[in-house]
């Protein structure tokens, strides 16, 4: 069984891939608008306009894939009781990663050393989406 992260950014989501391939090194598996599909979306599902909106996409992130769409609308998106953690291998990519992913976005909890790991931080990025970054100390 596997389990995927899937987000939906509610119009943003080509501005979020571009996000994450600059903070992250993200790669684009694969990518589907919604004008791409076979079939035509059900009636008042997708909200006028959205042709070349983002249907499906899956990227890599490591070796991590995360799923990611549009979505069905403009409402705003809301990211409420999970974050995405992303390990470093130490404190000087801890603090690279946790400032690419924090620019225009709210710091929950400064980088810092903690009993656990020798960074580790908590932020929202700019589209909302909580994340971690965290230090895994040597064995």
């Amino acid at each position: 069984m596997r389990v995927q992260p899937y987000l939906f950014f509610n119009g943003r989501c080509d501005e979020a891939i571009e996000f994450y391939q600059s903070a992250l090194g993200a790669q684009v598996k694969e990518i589907m608008r919604f004008k791409d599909s076979p079939e035509p979306p059900q009636p008042g599902m997708v909200s006028p306009g959205w042709e070349s909106k983002v249907m499906h996409a899956c990227l890599t992130i490591g070796d991590t894939e995360v799923l990611a769409s549009d979505g069905c609308g403009a409402e705003p998106a809301s990211y409420q009781g999970f974050a995405l953690a992303v390990q470093a291998t130490d404190p000087a990519e801890a603090e690279l990663l946790f400032r690419a992913l924090g620019e225009c976005g709210q710091v929950r909890m400064p980088l810092d050393k903690t009993f656990f790991s020798p960074a580790f931080g908590m932020l929202a990025d700019r589209f909302g989406v909580g994340w971690m970054v965290v230090t895994i100390p040597p064995a």
